[in-house]
């Protein structure tokens, strides 16, 4: 009888790998223990279940409520909200009676905030190196039953990789498919996210990510409410977010935490910094190279009069900038803290200032570049970051041979390679391709919160196409 019951719990709970039930004595009477392992403090429960058992038999049996238990009539909706608020519960099938025991564990919060994700408002708290602490913290904000862990764990690996899902959102087929690729890792060990990233991109070879990367536990909350999958690797403070699409990238959790006029602005202004970043200085390599004749007839002659004492090519200069840019930032982040800091303003002011002195650059195309920092520096995704700062090189030596011609040729294989990419087989750029207007809203604007589409996930795209 009590297993047939403790499997109906557990389907209650989706099977998931942190909820427990287990049988144990109470003054003689056989009770099932329900609980999930991430959320609750197993000693204080402990200690709280042999209290219960001296009391009842202190007592002749009888049960009340106290300070830290409540007795309550057995109930399936009960007893799925005590358990997802992280409360232990005894059940006792012979009487049709439950006790909820407030053990909750409250997860530890990381040293500090995560400090490529910073948020002017909002929550603090980061993920940190546990994976059962980090699923607790998950929990603790998402106390939902159909929160669903899966741990995927070979013999002798010492890696844990943990699927999270809610399986009322996320799309049965992607849940699969991303199954089955964790199902088929061939490596031994993983040590790193970047590692377990690399095997389930669907191109790896492509400079765009695939895979949202994140350290808080805010972010994971509000993608998984969206239909998505997250994955957890132990001894890692990061969590790999799927199916995601490019837009994904420039969103920031400062935009939900902003007012509607004002999130929707700043994503605006950041997906506009994309362009300025990649296509600003081959704008500027074709100008001078070209198409001068496009400017009106005074700043022509200013420009000309700028770059006619450079001893090379627009796109030798505008290299030799970008790399020192590179080399300034590489040096700021190996660097301690204060030292970076330091080399920064030494690298950017004072050797900038001398480049430019000497005339082996103009102004204007130290401006072009500080510029087109900037705006890679907008973008919330460190990843995406990374990608833009590539791309912009390849677009500058099309600017170079071919002008406004080569800007054109590198924009559209820039649009036919995103065409090409997916994440679990979801469209990247979706949802402009496949063009879907119900959705289009949400890539330019934050949607306010009483609004009812909002809640519609953006990624049940299999669902949406097998209508």
């Amino acid at each position: 009888m009590y297993e047939q019951i403790t499997q109906t719990i557990k389907g209650l709970f989706n099977d998931t790998v942190d909820f427990e039930v287990k049988q144990v004595d109470i003054a003689g009477v056989t009770a099932l223990l329900c609980y999930y392992a991430t959320l609750i403090d197993s000693s204080e429960a402990n200690r709280q279940i042999g209290f219960l058992d001296s009391r009842a038999k202190e007592e002749s049996g009888s049960w009340g409520s106290s300070s830290t238990s409540t007795v309550y009539p057995f109930s399936q909706d009960k007893l799925i909200e005590e358990v997802c608020m992280g409360s232990a519960v005894l059940i006792f099938p012979e009487t049709n009676m439950m006790i909820g025991i407030q053990v909750q564990k409250t997860p530890e919060r990381s040293p500090e905030e995560p400090i490529n994700e910073q948020v002017i408002r909002g929550s603090h708290q980061g993920l940190i190196e546990d994976v059962n602490k980090n699923i607790g913290i998950i929990r603790k904000r998402l106390q939902r039953s159909d929160l669903v862990v899966k741990k995927f764990q070979e013999e002798n690996t010492k890696a844990q990789i943990h699927m999270v899902y809610l399986k009322n959102e996320a799309s049965p087929e992607v849940v699969n498919d991303l199954e089955q690729r964790l199902f088929d890792i061939p490596f031994p060990e993983f040590y790193s996210v970047g590692q377990l990233e690399d095997y389930l991109e669907d191109q790896i070879l492509s400079p765009f990510p695939q895979w949202l990367n994140t350290e808080r536990p805010d972010r994971v909350v509000y993608n998984l409410l969206e239909g998505k999958i997250s994955v957890f690797i132990d001894s890692s403070p990061t969590a790999l977010i799927a199916p995601v699409s490019f837009f994904a990238f420039y969103e920031s959790p400062d935009d939900y935490n902003s007012r509607v006029i004002v999130g929707s602005f700043y994503r605006m202004v950041r997906l506009l910094a994309f362009f300025v970043a990649i296509l600003l200085p081959s704008f500027y390599i074709s100008i001078v190279s070209f198409h001068s004749e496009v400017l009106p007839l005074d700043l022509s002659k200013h420009l000309q009069e700028l770059v006619k004492d450079v001893p090379y090519r627009p796109l030798l200069e505008a290299l030799l900038l970008e790399l020192f840019i590179e080399l300034i930032r590489e040096a700021s982040v190996r660097l301690p803290q204060r030292i970076g800091q330091t080399v920064g303003i030494v690298g950017g002011i004072i050797i900038g200032d001398a480049i430019v002195t000497s005339g082996l650059v103009t102004n204007l195309m130290v401006i072009v570049v500080a510029m087109t920092a900037i705006a890679s520096f907008s973008v919330p995704a460190i990843e995406m970051n990374m990608a833009i700062r590539i791309l912009r090189f390849p677009f500058m030596l099309l600017a170079a041979s071919f002008g406004f011609l080569g800007m054109v040729i590198g924009t559209l294989l820039l649009f036919i390679h995103l065409l090409n990419l997916s994440s679990l087989r979801q469209p990247y750029l979706t949802p402009i391709v496949p063009f879907d207007p119900s959705r289009f809203r949400n890539i330019f604007f934050r949607i306010p919160y009483f609004r009812p589409d909002r809640q519609q996930s953006s990624f049940n795209y299999w669902e949406d196409r097998d209508k």
